[in-house]
């Protein structure tokens, strides 16, 4: 096509430099979701969970998510529709980066932790409803994704809950809960080793097997976990028989030096939760991007999938790390201290809890967001100790953001979409 020719490197370079807004968000916002409860139990400083988070998720990003990502992100729009009109749709994936991101960087300044892939669906919902076509949204595939406000949240915090709640019985109401906790802590181990591979295999390196023609099944995963598993309750076995136990700590906190160990297993898990959440939604900010490069590229041919060129990976992670580096501490801080106290063994049964719901998730096909998984595992947390301990103000401020997501995402992205449409004449 003519357009294309014509405006193809003015196109790309805007897309290049959405897609970067975009992925500055998810850094600001989703991976400082991920890190908030290693943060608020004091298991890492924030300067500690921004280096570790700038190291895992950028080589989850970029070792590990590049999946051949689909034109259409999610499926949410009929390509077929856009045959006759592939600039529409560059307009759209153009729009629907700078909304989403237009609304991440709004709520992270309010400290509001809400779903990255929640904005990029809204947003494309919103420019294909109104821009072309309510027949141009599966609209099948857009309420399973709200489903997801539901059985994220409820999962991870029943998950969270219970296992909070045999920490409590099993260690932290003894008499003795520093022998407790290292007889009980190794099993605790092996669940965070299996859950942690289980993950990183279904949603971290999974593109990376399948692009080796070695795809692995859920049975496949599982056995490779389990040995993963035990290996990590040895290693915390050897490094546990070395903790000696100050009792000068004891005297404001019986729990002291049971906390430490916990804190040292949480540096584990937010290293592997950093991985496979870079991974996986790298994606939200550079599928859209991928989508353009193709379209353009090929001149107007709209391609059922692209290959996602190592440049847009290095974007999408290099976005990712500067967003969670300058503005991530504000949401860190709403996920760690402000829906409720945290200490190391809170914080761990949360990012475990969070974990197996992603594992169940993935394994069964359930729709899930890394974001409601995670307030929904800090929440069940908070529960075990009674209503009492949560900021019920703030837990109420956070659904309200989560309500307002999808219409924010797609009235930014109908505004974008027509300023595109007018600003190249079309």
């Amino acid at each position: 096509m003519e357009f294309f020719t014509e405006y193809g490197a003015i196109l790309i370079i805007i897309a290049a430099m959405a897609g970067f807004f975009m992925a500055w968000g998810v850094g600001a916002n989703d991976v400082a979701n991920a890190m908030g409860t290693s943060v608020g139990s004091k298991a890492l400083t924030i300067k500690q969970a921004i280096l570790i988070a700038m190291v895992f998720e950028f080589a989850g990003a970029y070792l590990a998510g590049g999946e051949v990502t689909s034109t259409i992100r999610k499926g949410i729009v009929d390509s077929a529709i856009f045959a006759e009109r592939p600039n529409d749709l560059v307009f759209g994936m153009l729009s629907a980066l700078l909304a989403a991101g237009t609304w991440l960087m709004i709520a992270s300044f309010m400290g509001w932790p809400v779903s990255t892939t929640h904005s990029i669906v809204g947003a494309i919902v919103g420019f294909a409803a109104i821009g072309v076509s309510v027949d141009a949204v599966h609209w099948g595939k857009v309420s399973t994704i709200v489903a997801s406000w539901v059985v994220s949240p409820v999962i991870a915090g029943t998950l969270s809950f219970a296992l909070f709640r045999s920490v409590q019985r099993l260690i932290l109401l003894q008499d003795d809960p520093f022998t407790k906790a290292k007889r009980y802590i190794p099993i605790y181990m092996f669940f965070v080793g299996f859950l942690i591979a289980m993950v990183t295999l279904l949603k971290g390196l999974k593109h990376v097997f399948k692009d080796n023609g070695m795809a692995l099944s859920f049975a496949d995963s599982a056995l490779i976990a389990s040995v993963v598993g035990i290996v990590v309750a040895i290693i915390g076995s050897y490094l546990l028989s070395r903790i000696k136990r100050d009792l000068s700590l004891e005297t404001d906190n019986r729990f002291a030096n049971v906390e430490r160990v916990f804190a040292v297993l949480m540096i584990f898990t937010a290293c592997a939760m950093a991985f496979a959440h870079g991974s996986n939604d790298v994606a939200n900010a550079v599928g859209p991007l991928a989508a353009v490069v193709s379209i353009v590229s090929s001149g107007g041919d709209i391609a059922a999938k692209s290959i996602m060129p190592p440049w847009i990976l290095l974007l999408g992670g290099g976005g990712i790390v500067v967003g969670l580096a300058t503005y991530g501490f504000k949401v860190m801080g709403t996920i760690g201290r402000k829906i409720t106290e945290l200490t190391p063994s809170r914080g761990f049964a949360a990012e475990l809890g969070a974990a197996a719901t992603v594992v169940i998730a993935s394994g069964t096909g359930l729709p899930i967001s890394t974001t409601h998984t995670l307030v929904g595992a800090v929440l069940g947390v908070g529960l075990a100790r009674g209503i009492g301990a949560l900021n019920l103000r703030m837990v109420g401020s956070i659904f309200l953001s989560w309500l307002v997501t999808l219409p924010a995402g797609a009235g930014l992205c109908i505004i974008f979409f027509y300023i595109f449409k007018a600003s190249f004449g079309q």
